[in-house]
């Protein structure tokens, strides 16, 4: 066999993020021992918006016989652009493309004259290792016999030939630890992507993860797991993202939690854990979420919904979380103070506007901290796409230079302007419950039976087209017209907006919609609309601010850097604590302050006036940082997005104030 060098090649969306893909290809193929005494590998693992002249350079650099390169949806077109340069300037040298965007596509990506690319139509460890084996076994200037590796498709005098797939790897031992094997030593990691085991018993038809293998799922050994996870440990790498289906639906994922979390407590890292919860398993997935959240490792709990729509379910194939479990888990959650995120996809088969925004409605009432919707995109090798023409799936592909995305902007269910509805919708709910701007007077209309969230989160959006004059509603309309919503630094931008820049804006925005509705004339409406005033909360730790919208029933007294003493009457208190068991309101002691459940009468503070209670509201929140006046917007908005997600970390706290009558030496404020 000659000697070859091999490169191997991923485009990552976050620097410095361990290239796990290579490392198992690496890993398994230098089991092989002619391989292994043939090759010599190199891993290249740049940003993806590395410029593609930067990464010529370095491919050219490598000087490889074979490049191997991993194809994803973020990364598609920057790698097509790399990998059609590198072909004409290294004709010599041979290709292998690997990914769920390329796997069954060869022809859309491979001329027919290149005859020295092929492309991996599956799990790629078995046809990596055998290319390299054929190509090593053949002489230089010779064409290998492309034909003798399985589970590949390559072009030969002009027809396209693709061979038998080999069977799936069930034991997953067989592939070695590429941490164990020493192939990630040396480099500077910070974020790292860990597999404990592989495939989904779900079948949900949008979805590579399960559709494409439907099958049991197949584990690594406990202790090779817990040996990986301490090596990332021990090298501080600073972020884990668990790759697995469901995390928690194992028994053993949650010992494997506490081993993280040992890890932490022994080395400092991992600092955070992001996972895809497990459907149905709420004690389990809980007593996770407690342990990372205690070992200070989690601050937030994705519960993944997709959509509320029963017909959409049958037709994706998806067997969701039942109304009961999610209810219980929002429940446990809520009680220990754990952020959560409900997470919908954005028009599903099946899934009408009025279901949408009925879905959402529905999960507003029952107090989700934050409902996240994500656009739908087409993926390749799914059910779904297979299916794309019987659906009606009509799609769009985002402008974005390095990612190939398809946003589906019809379906037979959606028109594309009702599509362009659900965006906009989606906007009110950004803005007006998940950022807090409306979450007071949608409870009380909905409440009093005058409006429910759903009929008023759609008239909210259809007001917010009408003012294109604002900045903010200018925002909105460029993003829905873009496919804005697609970058999902495009929600931390609502955030920042409606939280910071243009909080004024938004209070003149909202009096404006209301008074429009004619509800500000309802009293208690007004008291609503002026808590969601001062309790809308900063998504930096910065000062607060008295609302620019003049107040009638709510006074503030004084006003400290974070914190603001308001006078409210007794409505209002009333509304604080029918809504203590939601998002919305947290109920803290600080020494000052005189222990009062704001459930209780109140009446005994009247030494404010007959009806009227003084509470501290104070902003300063947890884990938030002061506002980085030098970075630019989409750096800032990728902390706003991620804060959405941890809500309760930024939601101001509710504190009665002892008045003088009752502290007797203390001062009130």
């Amino acid at each position: 066999m000659r000697p070859l060098k091999v490169s191997l090649v991923e485009l990552s969306v976050y620097a410095n993020t361990l290239p796990l893909a290579a490392g198992y290809l690496q890993a398994y193929a230098q089991q092989d021992e002619d391989v292994a005494a043939a090759c010599s590998f190199t891993i290249h693992a740049p940003e993806v918006k590395t410029p593609v002249e930067d990464l010529v350079a370095l491919m050219l650099e490598a000087d490889a016989d074979v490049y191997a390169m991993s194809c994803y949806l973020w990364n598609m077109r920057r790698m097509k652009a790399l990998l059609d340069e590198l072909v004409r300037l290294r004709p010599d040298a041979c290709f292998i493309l690997g990914g769920p965007q390329v796997m069954n596509h060869a022809a859309e990506y491979v001329p027919a004259d290149w005859e020295n690319v092929a492309v991996c139509n599956g799990e790629g460890e078995k046809p990596f290792t055998a290319f390299l084996r054929e190509v090593a076994a053949t002489a230089p200037g010779s064409v290998p016999d492309l034909g003798r590796v399985p589970g590949i498709s390559f072009w030969s005098d002009g027809a396209l030939v693709t061979t038998d797939k080999p069977a799936r790897i069930k034991e997953l031992d067989e592939i070695p630890s590429p941490f164990a094997a020493g192939v990630f030593d040396g480099g500077e990691y910070v974020f790292a992507v860990v597999e404990t085991n592989r495939g989904c018993p779900f079948r949900c038809s949008y979805c590579y993860w399960g559709a494409a293998t439907n099958d049991k799922v197949h584990r690594w050994e406990l202790d090779r797991v817990k040996s990986d996870l301490t090596w990332i440990s021990e090298h501080g790498i600073e972020s884990i993202f668990l790759a697995d289906a469901n995390w928690g639906a194992l028994p053993r994922d949650v010992e494997l939690t506490r081993h993280m979390v040992e890890c932490k407590e022994r080395n400092g890292y991992p600092l955070m854990v992001t996972m895809q919860a497990a459907k149905n398993r709420p004690d389990r997935v809980t007593e996770i979420t407690e342990i990372l959240v205690e070992g200070g490792m989690l601050t937030s709990q994705p519960v993944s919904l997709q959509t509320l729509s029963p017909q959409t379910l049958d037709l994706v194939e998806r067997s969701n979380i039942k109304e009961s479990t999610y209810v219980e888990l929002q429940s446990k959650l809520r009680e220990k103070q754990i952020s959560s995120y409900t997470e919908l996809i954005w028009p599903l088969p099946g899934e009408t506007l009025d279901s949408f925004r009925e879905g959402i409605g529905k999960l507003c009432r029952t107090g989700a901290d934050a409902v996240v919707a994500y656009p739908q995109l087409l993926l390749r090798n799914t059910p779904m796409y297979e299916r794309r023409e019987a659906l009606g799936v009509v799609t769009v592909r985002v402008d974005d230079p390095v990612a190939e995305a398809d946003v589906v902007v019809a379906t037979n269910w959606v028109t594309r302007d009702e599509f362009k509805a659900g965006v906009w919708f989606y906007y009110a709910v950004i803005s007006l419950y998940n950022a807090r701007a409306a979450f007071y007077v949608a409870r009380e209309l909905d409440r009093a039976g005058t409006c429910s969230h759903t009929d008023f989160l759609t008239m909210a959006a259809d007001y917010f087209r009408r003012r294109t004059d604002t900045e903010i509603c200018r925002f909105f309309d460029e993003s829905v017209e873009t496919l804005g919503n697609y970058d999902i630094n495009n929600i931390g931008k609502v955030l920042h907006y409606v939280l910071h820049s243009h909080r004024a804006e938004m209070d003149t925005l909202l009096e404006g919609f209301l008074r429009e509705r004619g509800w500000l004339a309802d009293r208690r409406v007004r008291i609503a609309f002026e808590l969601d005033l001062l309790a809308r909360p900063y998504v930096y730790r910065e000062a607060v601010a008295e609302p620019t919208v003049a107040l009638e029933h709510v006074r503030v007294v004084s006003r400290g850097r974070h914190d603001l003493v308001a006078e409210l009457p007794a409505e209002a208190v009333e509304m604080l604590s029918s809504f203590e068991t939601v998002p919305g309101l947290v109920v803290t002691e600080e020494p000052r302050d005189l222990a009062v459940d704001l459930t209780a009468d109140l009446s005994g503070f009247g030494a404010y006036g007959a009806d009227a209670v003084r509470l501290r509201v104070n902003h300063a929140g947890r884990h938030k940082m002061p506002y980085p006046r030098r970075r630019s917007l989409d750096h800032n908005a990728a902390y706003c997005q991620v804060m959405m997600n941890r809500l309760r970390d930024i939601l101001p706290s509710w504190t009665p104030v002892v008045p003088d009558a009752v502290a007797g030496a203390i001062d009130a404020p």
